[in-house]
């Protein structure tokens, strides 16, 4: 993809020519967590392997569908699978659904991931809104040439995760009563899990959960001008000093437990984002 603005022209045009022209809201599904779908009044759904220039998804557990239609009478464009830098991806590809996003006019964007608890109060299926991250990837989407028609060469990142739209989640999960965790993600390149030493550090250094995807996904949307909010649903707990093997198929579950809670966040925060809440 040398030359980045060609490409995301020709995806553009493609996604115009099956019918999908504009949106309010983006919206990316992490691990286990496609129940959102069941929300969307679905006028297009396209394979990621139909659309030029879009990464494959490889992991199991993501569908790899773009998803076009009306969530509470607002347009959405949603990623059912993304794609993750243990995959071999780049940085770059990994952030281009959003530049697509960000070329198809969306202002707000919503992330969901399965992530490991390391704050020890929390349990297991619970949501974590994410305040702040740490990027401990090995590299970012901005690194390389900067294309000034799509953002600043120096993004502030000092109100990543919209205060905005934070409030608005915090707010939704009280008035119907869910529980709803509050901290700092720590973004790792995986695929393996972290050992006893590396949890006790990331959490000396201020990460409540850490997860293998989202920061690369936010700092391009950030550079592309677009508010953020994102959800981790808690699927483990790192406790380093009786840490059991890791249990893919239970956390696969704890997410689809989860997903009904995280869906009613997501589907009222895109119906009254914009208004005075």
């Amino acid at each position: 993809m040398d030359n980045l603005l060609q490409a995301i022209k020709e995806t553009v045009n493609y996604l115009h020519t099956a019918g999908i022209v504009k949106a309010e809201a983006g919206v990316i599904l992490g691990t286990g967590l496609g129940d959102f779908v069941k929300e969307i009044a679905i006028e297009k759904e396209i394979p990621y392997t139909d659309i030029p220039h879009f990464p494959i998804s490889t992991v199991e557990f993501h569908s790899g569908k773009l998803i076009y239609g009306t969530v509470s009478g607002k347009k959405v464009l949603v990623l059912n699978g993304r794609f993750h830098y243990y995959e071999g991806y780049t940085m770059q590809q990994i952030a281009y659904p959003v530049r697509i996003m960000q070329a198809l006019g969306i202002k707000n964007l919503f992330i969901s991931n399965a992530a490991g608890a390391m704050n020890l109060q929390w349990k297991k299926g619970d949501l974590m809104l994410i305040s702040d991250h740490i990027n401990l990837l090995p590299a970012n989407p901005l690194i390389g040439k900067n294309y000034n028609e799509l953002g600043a060469r120096f993004p502030d990142m000092s109100k990543t995760y919209c205060p905005y739209l934070r409030s608005l989640i915090k707010k939704i999960a009280r008035e119907n009563d869910l529980t709803l965790r509050e901290g700092v993600y720590v973004a790792v390149q995986g695929p393996m899990l972290e050992t006893p030493a590396e949890y006790r550090f990331l959490n000396k250094i201020g990460a409540d959960a850490v997860g293998m995807s989202t920061v690369p996904e936010v700092i391009a949307a950030i550079h592309g001008g677009i508010s953020v909010a994102a959800i981790s649903v808690l699927t483990d707990e790192c406790d380093p000093d009786n840490l059991k093997p890791i249990n893919i198929p239970e956390i696969i579950e704890i997410a689809a437990k989860a997903e009904k809670k995280l869906s009613l966040i997501f589907k009222k925060a895109i119906e009254l984002c914009g208004k005075d809440y």
